[in-house]
This record gives structure tokens, C-alpha cells and sequence, in this order.
């Protein structure tokens, strides 16, 4: 016979104080800074380590692909065992990625570093966790957006410190300096949040789900950025799609039959879950098509259509940007609970739409540049952390950390897939004898972007429609 006993599920849990909401904010500021500080810095790094740009390119893919496979892994054993136990331990492969990455003497020990390091995203499913557990709802809708904005403050944060700290120290630094503040926080976060409740089961952790799903991310992202930038013939591309496709039916079918499945494909049934998943990949790839297109217009020489911005320039330029992600991420929170997600998405789409049109139709000075990615970056952060925070506090409590992290995965994913594509649009209307896109490749650019951010209004539309129909059934 069993032995009967209070389960730790069955104990109310601690409400947290802003201390305590506080201290899990500064740790998402590290770690948004310890993500950002290699994309400034890949120029510098490639020549200190003696590599050339595809090379260097795997030290900034690294942490992505990784984070998009430890996300809902993450979110799942925090659901299962407590989000801040697992946060801990996550604390400590981060910091020993920042570690390796700060003594690295070369590549490969850079790269384990970064890899490494690309646990940081399991981080937010986790404190999403946290956050749901210890606070109501309307007050965990807020909390989840303030972590997200200083995740992305601390992007902007160390985006704008990387090149100086590299520059007047070493390269070393950039990594070593977040990785002592991710400790530091981590020792604040332990000491102020309480434990959490695991959700106590007999059932066994589904390990073949989890490897399977590590296994088709994994696949999906090496593939999408060998696709894109190796110009693999057809056959290989071919090759791909089908390890991907066997390895998602092969997830599909394990899930279906585990008495205690990773992910509940009932819960990826319901229209809040794949609604979202739907509009933030939608969202983040037009935004991701703007984060890469942006950038390259302000390089492009001025003495044609360009502004001959340097490094420095470029990240001034971007700076009103930054803040406004950060920002918008924290309003979003608010606003998902005001007015509901799908009235915070409409509008963050049209603002992009026409923002888009207005640009690809005008660009002739940098405010206008400046501007637009004021607006696209409020439009995406507010529309992404309201359906965060909405599907957050709408699926089941024991259901939290998965799906969380499946849609971080899906702004992880979006994002890659429309940096990916600008680069294509531009290389694909690149001058055979400069190298050099023409102006035209940029205007094809800023259209997609918004023809893409339009679709989000098409997916509210019949989304609304389904859902009005199951209303009537």
C-alpha cells in the first residue's frame, strides 16, 4: 500500500514579494546581456581567434539553436519538480558556459561555451513558473512582462557594452563581467524566492519524448541555418526535411502513447495554445526580417542609397529601438490583461503592416529608419508578451512551463527564420560585380516584412470565426 501524506502540491504556496519578482528581473537582465554581447563583437572575435565569417556565425547560432532545444525541456521539469529548483541548477550550466566562454583560447572551447550557455532561455518558461505559482492571475500577467522587458533591456545592455569592454579590456571580459552578475543574482534569487510545489506523480519522466523533440529542434535549426547559408543543392535540402519530418511523426507517435507525456497533445489542441504558437511565429519572423534588414541599410556606403554608418553608429541608431522592446514587453503584460491578446495583436499588426509600406515606399533619411524600428520593435514586443502572459494564465497550472517555453521556442524559431530570409532577399538582389544589394532587394525586403506581419490579421479573423463556431456547438 502507498503511504498517505500531504502532498507539497496540496500546500498553498508563498505569495512573493516585488523583492523577490525584482531579483528574477536583474537575473533576466544578465542574462540578456550575457546572450547579446557576441553579435557587436563577431567582427572582433573573428579576428582574434583567426576565423573567418561562417565560422564566426556559429558562435552567435550556437546559443540560439541550443536554447531553442532546452526551452521546453526546461519548462516541462519545472512543471514536474519546482520551477526554482530547476532554475537553480539551470544558474550553474549558464555560468559554466560564461565561464569557458571568458577563458576560451579558441574556437571549439568558445563554441561549448556558447552551447552552454543557450540553457539561459529555459530561464523565462521557468519564471513564468514561478510566477504563476506564487501570484494571482491579473498580478502574474504583469510580473511575466517585467521579466520579459528586462530580459530584453539586458539585450540592449550589453549590445551597447561588448565593444567597449572588449575594446579597452579584452574580449574575454564582455563574457566574464554578465557571467559574474548571473551568479550574483542567482545567490539573490535562492535566498528570496521561496520554493515552489512540484506536482507530485508515480508516472516517469517521458525521456524518449524529450529526446525526440530535442532531437527534431535540434534538426530544424542546424537545418534552417545550413539551408540558408551554405547553399546546399537540393538533394541535401531534400534530406533534411525528410530527418525533420521522421523525427516530428516519430514525437508525435511516442507522445500519443506515454502514460505520461512530455507535452499533452491535447494542450496543443486547444486554440489559446496553437493560436499563439500560430501569431508569434508569424510576428517574430516579419520582426526578424526588420532586425537584420535595418542594420545593413544604415552599412550601405552614402554615397549611393546608404548612410555609411559605422559599428557605433549602428548601435545609436538602434539604441530608441532597444528601449522601446523593452518597453513594449512590459506593457505587455498589462495590456493582455486589459483588453486580451488578440486585440493587442490587431493593432501591433497594423502598426507594423504600415510602418513596412511606409519604409519600403521611403527611406531616405535615418529618423525614418530610426522610427521604424521604434514602432515595429513596440508592435512585436507587446503582441509576443501578451500572448505569452495570456496563454500563460490559461492553460492548466501544471502546464505552465511547457507551454511557455514551446512559444520562447517559437520566438526563437521566428525570429532565425526572418533574419534568415532578409539575408536571402538581399543576397538574391545582391550587384554580381559590388556585392552590394540594390536598393530594390531592400524594398522587396521591407514589403515581406509587412506582408508577413499582415498575416496575423488573417489568423485573428478565422481563429475568431473557429472559435465562435465552438461557442455555437
Amino acid at each position: 500500500m502507498k503511504k498517505t501524506s500531504v502532498s507539497e502540491a496540496e500546500v498553498s504556496p508563498v505569495r512573493i514579494g516585488r523583492p523577490a519578482i525584482g531579483a528574477l528581473g536583474v537575473l533576466a537582465l544578465a542574462l540578456g546581456a550575457l546572450q547579446s554581447v557576441v553579435e557587436p563583437a563577431l567582427p572582433l572575435l573573428q579576428r582574434e581567434l583567426g576565423v573567418s565569417p561562417a565560422e564566426g556565425a556559429l558562435i552567435a547560432n550556437a546559443v540560439l539553436v541550443a536554447g531553442a532545444v532546452v526551452a521546453p525541456v526546461a519548462g516541462k521539469l519545472g512543471d514536474r519538480y519546482g520551477g526554482k529548483r530547476v532554475l537553480v541548477r539551470l544558474m550553474a550550466v549558464v555560468s559554466v558556459g560564461g565561464l569557458l566562454a571568458c577563458l576560451a583560447p579558441n574556437l571549439p572551447v568558445l563554441l561549448l561555451g556558447q552551447v552552454l550557455q543557450g540553457a539561459m532561455v529555459g530561464v523565462l518558461p521557468l519564471s513564468f513558473i514561478l510566477v504563476r505559482k506564487h501570484l494571482p492571475t491579473g498580478e502574474s500577467q504583469v510580473a511575466i512582462g517585467l521579466v520579459v522587458a528586462l530580459f530584453t533591456a539586458g539585450g540592449m545592455v550589453g549590445t551597447l557594452v561588448a565593444g567597449p569592454i572588449a575594446e579597452r579590456l579584452s574580449w574575454h571580459w564582455m563574457f566574464a563581467l554578465p557571467t559574474i552578475a548571473v551568479i550574483a543574482t542567482t545567490s539573490v534569487v535562492t535566498w528570496l524566492m521561496p520554493h515552489d510545489p512540484p506536482i507530485r506523480s508515480d508516472d516517469r519522466i517521458d525521456w524518449p519524448g524529450v529526446i525526440l523533440l530535442s532531437g527534431t529542434l535540434l534538426a530544424f535549426m542546424l537545418g534552417l541555418v545550413t539551408v540558408t547559408s551554405a547553399g546546399l543543392p537540393p538533394h541535401a535540402v531534400g534530406a533534411l526535411a525528410v530527418v525533420v519530418a521522421a523525427l516530428a511523426t516519430g514525437w508525435v507517435v511516442v507522445e500519443r502513447r506515454a502514460a505520461s507525456p512530455m507535452v499533452d497533445l491535447r494542450m496543443l489542441a486547444q486554440p489559446v495554445m496553437w493560436n499563439a504558437c500560430l501569431l508569434t511565429f508569424v510576428i517574430t519572423t516579419s520582426f526578424g526580417m526588420v532586425v537584420f534588414l535595418l542594420p545593413q541599410l544604415f552599412a550601405v556606403p552614402a554615397d549611393g542609397y546608404g548612410f555609411g554608418a559605422g559599428t557605433t553608429d549602428i548601435g545609436l541608431f538602434l539604441l530608441p529601438g532597444a528601449i522601446a522592446g523593452a518597453v513594449s514587453d512590459s506593457v505587455g503584460g498589462i495590456a493582455a490583461r486589459r483588453f486580451g491578446p488578440r486585440a493587442v495583436v490587431v493593432v501591433g499588426t497594423v502598426v507594423t503592416a504600415a510602418t513596412m509600406i511606409a519604409l519600403a515606399s521611403t527611406h531616405t533619411a535615418a529618423w525614418q529608419l530610426v522610427l521604424a524600428k521604434v514602432l515595429t520593435a513596440f508592435a512585436a514586443g507587446i503582441g509576443t508578451t501578451a500572448l505569452l502572459a495570456g496563454t500563460a494564465t490559461a492553460v492548466e497550472a501544471g502546464n505552465t512551463g511547457i507551454a511557455t517555453g514551446l512559444l520562447v521556442v517559437t520566438r526563437v524559431i521566428g525570429v532565425a527564420l526572418g533574419v534568415q530570409a532578409g539575408g536571402a532577399i538581399l543576397a538574391a538582389g545582391a550587384d554580381p560585380m559590388t556585392g552590394r544589394p540594390d536598393e530594390s532587394a531592400f524594398v522587396t525586403g521591407f514589403a515581406a516584412a509587412g506582408f508577413v506581419a499582415a498575416l496575423s490579421l488573417l489568423i485573428v479573423r478565422i481563429t475568431k470565426k473557429e472559435s465562435g463556431h465552438d461557442r455555437e456547438a
